[in-house]
């Protein structure tokens, strides 16, 4: 009587095919596993030999280098263009809009190649007034130069500076639009409590708006870190010839072993990115 009032027991529904679905990824574990230790196409003692050698390691320093130069230039410029996008001027945000649109649709290798190749477009760099030789010429001054200083395309060009920029100037673009996102995010009222205040426009970006749009700029930005630190593989092809990539590829060729260093490739990018992102984890949650 008492269980026949106080209602029927509570039966929890069975899930068979849960268990079915475990067990076959179990399987396919267990076949991976038996895969990695049985064949002998990895040659694990020969590639954990030569994946901790001297100039992988300093590879692999080069890769964390130009990951944090290349985001520090991205993140500074694409600041720069996101405020030039959002600007009332049309000029100026029509210039930020071809520099976006330009360096989004080229892809990043393309780019590390053509800047490996400005010596082929100019021979020097010179910094000074633009049409200075017609200039000069309409003032009675011909065969002179109006230029400050000038820099070799040799040393613009050079690997690691050549790299670097691509992967710079190609990070800007895609911060831009981060960052334009996460100030469209905020409130317009914060902008105009602001104003109220006789706060002026760029400190009213720097003191209220830009502090409040990390929540919206932090994850894609975390993003755009590990993808900018996968990307310096690119630059072998410049070439730099002390980045990571190269120097396990070097390394696979001269012994007639590729297989093996590419999964040492794998494997030291797999490594480096799970810091960023356990790095990424704290920074956001800080933000939050």
């Amino acid at each position: 009587m008492t269980s026949s009032a106080a209602g029927p027991a509570a039966v929890p529904v069975r899930h068979p095919w849960r268990w079915v679905s475990g067990g076959v990824v179990v399987v396919l574990i267990a076949m991976f596993v038996h895969m990695l230790v049985t064949n002998d196409a990895f040659q694990w003692s020969f590639m954990f030999h030569q994946m901790f050698r001297r100039p992988v390691v300093e590879g692999a320093r080069t890769s964390l280098e130009l990951t944090v130069l290349a985001m520090a230039i991205g993140v500074a410029l694409g600041i720069v263009l996101a405020i030039m996008r959002l600007s009332p001027n049309r000029l100026v945000s029509a210039a930020a809009w071809v520099y976006i649109w330009f360096f989004r649709a080229v892809p990043r290798i393309v780019l590390a190649i053509l800047f490996g190749n400005l010596g082929i477009l100019y021979p020097r760099f010179f910094v000074g007034l633009p049409f200075d030789h017609w200039i000069l010429s309409s003032l009675g001054a011909g065969g002179s130069h109006a230029r400050l200083f000038g820099v070799d395309a040799r040393t613009i060009g050079a690997g690691f500076v050549a790299g670097l920029m691509a992967l710079a100037l190609s990070e800007a673009a895609y911060m831009a639009e981060i960052v334009r996102a996460g100030i469209l995010a905020i409130d317009p009222g914060q902008r105009e409590a602001a104003a109220s205040l006789g706060m002026g426009r760029m400190l009213t970006l720097r003191r209220i708006v830009l502090p409040q749009a990390m929540r919206v700029i932090i994850p894609p930005t975390g993003n755009e870190t590990i993808a900018m630190l996968k990307d310096t593989a690119l630059v072998a092809f410049v070439p730099v010839t002390n980045e990571l990539f190269f120097q396990l590829q070097a390394i696979g060729t001269r012994t007639f072993r590729i297989f093996p260093l590419l999964v040492a490739s794998c494997l030291w990018y797999l490594a480096m990115t799970s810091v960023l992102m356990v790095g990424q984890y704290f920074l956001e949650r800080r933000f939050a």
